[in-house]
């Protein structure tokens, strides 16, 4: 697990961009803090930062084939690099390392950028052909692990994280007015976009190439390709269990220890267990996070009870921590620089804190993320499929009528249940009402109409699946765009803040592809979702597991924002020099701070949302927030140790 950055210019006429990369690597340091290394060659200049896990001496990077003329840096885990050495071995290849860095080189030395459809695993690639003078970027399947780029004619530089393109000299710092409504509607950014103009993600599943003919995409892989087969319910549940033990035994090569984050609920608790069957009697190491309960909202947060009943299920040696709110004002900061994204999602404060709880003990964990997504866990599935039923009888009702309900709240929903589901569906997580983003951009008006914006983003995943059942072509949705650009950017970005390597077994592409073929009755039922995993884990875990609602990962943001967070919200938000000014109306603003500071609505979603939008505005775009000169991030020092305060470590739970 590195960071990877470099820059390919064809129009330097020999000058090095060798100090531009040292720098991009300097902004990656936490993802690397063992080693770095740099390649310095014609047009090209490559940079690396590691994390060291497998084959600890030999794997360094840059990596080369034996006559320079292919050079690789990589970002991520090819958890089959074993039996991938073995064939290319056989084809008279010679490995000089244990590393699964070194299967990419010489894989593509056999077979060209074909070889990615090999790999399994989590990876982010960038492969300099000298005698082609050509760059491969490439990343996974899901998007697991980032790549961000920016084109310049003759010019591509790439990074792991957005931060450390803006070391290229001159690199404005502008707001995308399209990125920012997205922001707003969706509480993140979608790919291919990013909030600065210029700067974009490579998409999960794609391939770049960039040479003197220019840059070019294209995807090599796409779930649309697997569609739900009634032969693959028989025997469903042996194939899932089989892949699902599979995908975590690839996930426990290592040599560096590694646990699990365990929430106590379905998802994690169904690793916890895999991974203590493979471990022979050895204890695995778990880790859980929870809250220091003020309210009654923070109590009903609180997971800590389930994940104790799942460690003492399996023997696990488990850890916890809880979230103290009053230090969060000045750790905000901090974990806004690492996100490196504006992600209007607040679990990011308990992943950060349970990451660096775990850290102290192993350097690899294993978590439940994907399952949801692949098996139908979510409520938001149910619903749309009850509003699918109500579809064909609303549409006769005047749009007119829906315009004149009372409220905010019951004329979005009165739009909802007028519109076909490739127009209600906008994925697992919503940020503003398009009412209330209107009036936040300045656009007025009572109609909710968009500028279509989101709905471009979505259409395009909807076409690719037209045909499906309406439950598949929600689940290719939220693969597509909330999973790489909310849930996996969160994952990657708050584990490697602490140096550390999150694995993901429900997002192995062979589980994920199994499960698209399955039909649609084996993942959601009419109360409950992912019923093949309850069913395979049925006796298995606890009951109270097993029959526990679905929570997600819940933070209690709204207690937060009136009260240990009431003056940082008012002062960032409605200060004056405030970033947000320029970009939305202030008074629509105020209005949000009052109503919910005295207590007549909840909106503290989307008071977080402009939150962290401010802070990521003053740390990237303003600088008035500006990282150390070590990469450690803004206002390091004061800030690290706010981050150790927020949480009170309980340790070692018996």
């Amino acid at each position: 697990m590195c960071g990877i950055c470099g820059v390919v210019d064809f129009n330097s006429a020999g000058k090095s961009n060798a100090g531009v990369v040292r720098a991009m690597a300097r902004q990656l340091a936490h993802r690397g803090p063992d080693d770095e290394g740099f390649a310095s060659l014609p047009h090209a200049d490559l940079g690396h930062r590691r994390l060291s896990i497998i084959d600890l001496e030999g794997g360094r990077q840059p990596m080369t084939n034996e006559d320079g003329s292919i050079v690789v840096v990589f970002n991520g885990e090819i958890y089959n690099f074993q039996e991938l050495a073995c064939g290319l071995e056989g084809c008279g290849h010679r490995f000089r390392t244990r590393c699964d860095t070194e299967v990419i080189v010489h894989g593509y030395e056999e077979q060209g950028e074909r070889y990615i459809e090999h790999l399994r695993g989590m990876f982010a690639i960038a492969l300099w052909d000298r005698r082609r003078e050509s760059l491969l970027l490439c990343r996974d399947r899901l998007g697991i692990k980032p790549l961000y780029f920016f084109h310049d004619g003759g010019r591509l530089a790439f990074a792991s994280e957005l931060k450390a393109l803006l070391e290229l000299p001159g690199m404005a710092r502008e707001i995308d007015p399209e990125a920012l409504e997205l922001y707003l509607s969706l509480r993140y950014v979608p790919g291919p976009l990013t909030m600065l103009k210029g700067i974009f993600k490579l998409e999960p599943g794609h391939l770049g190439v960039f040479d003197r003919a220019g840059w070019r995409m294209r995807p090599y892989w796409d779930l649309a390709s697997f569609a739900p087969q009634d032969a693959m319910a028989d025997a469903a549940h042996e194939r899932f269990a089989a892949v699902l033990d599979d995908s975590v035994r690839l996930r426990l090569i290592s040599d560096v220890p590694l646990g699990v984050f365990l929430s106590g609920g379905l998802d994690s608790s169904a690793i916890l267990s895999v991974m203590s069957r493979l471990a022979d009697g050895t204890p695995v190491q778990s880790f859980a996070v929870g809250y220091e309960a003020a309210t009654a909202e923070e109590d009903e947060a609180n997971e800590l009870g389930f994940a104790r009943l799942a460690a003492k299920a399996f023997a696990s040696d488990h850890h916890e921590l809880r979230v103290l709110p009053r230090q969060l004002s000045s750790f905000l900061p901090t974990l806004v620089w690492y996100m490196d994204e504006p992600l209007a999602d607040p679990t990011c404060i308990p992943l950060f804190l349970m990451s660096q709880l775990a850290r102290k003990d192993v350097t690899v964990v294993l978590s439940g993320e994907g399952a949801d997504e692949i098996l139908a866990g979510y409520s938001i599935y149910r619903r749309m499929l009850f509003l699918d039923h109500l579809y064909p009888w609303a549409s006769f009702v005047p749009a007119g009528l829906v315009g004149l309900l009372p409220g905010e709240a019951f004329r979005a929903y009165g739009r909802l249940v007028q519109s076909p589901l490739a127009r209600r569906y906008r994925g697992v997580s919503r940020g503003l009402r398009p009412e209330l983003c209107n009036r936040l951009l300045g656009r007025g008006g009572r109609g909710g109409a968009a500028s279509g914006v989101v709905d471009a983003v979505f259409d395009r995943h909807f076409r690719a699946v037209e045909g499906r059942t309406p439950l598949d072509q929600m689940l290719y949705v939220d693969l597509k765009v909330w999973l790489p650009d909310d849930l996996l950017l969160k994952a990657d970005r708050m584990t490697m803040a602490n140096a550390q390597e999150l694995r993901v077994p429900f997002l192995d592409h062979k589980l994920v592809e199994l499960a698209a073929t399955l039909p649609p009755h084996l993942k959601l039922g009419k109360h409950q979702g992912k019923l093949l995993l309850r069913e395979v884990m049925a006796t298995v875990l606890p009951q109270q597991i097993l029959t526990r609602p679905k929570k997600g990962f819940p933070v209690p943001t709204a207690p937060w924002l009136r009260e240990p967070l009431k003056e940082l919200t008012q002062d960032l938000l409605l200060g004056p020099g405030a970033a947000c000014s320029a970009h939305v109306d202030t008074g629509v603003v105020r209005q949000l701070v009052g109503e919910h500071q005295r207590g007549e609505r909840d909106r503290s979603q989307e008071l977080w949302t402009l939150l962290i939008f401010e802070l990521w505005h003053r740390v990237f775009v303003d600088r008035r927030l500006a990282p150390e000169s070590d990469g450690v991030g803004c206002l390091a020092g004061a800030a690290r140790r706010a981050a150790m305060s927020a949480a009170a470590t309980v340790g070692a739970v018996p």
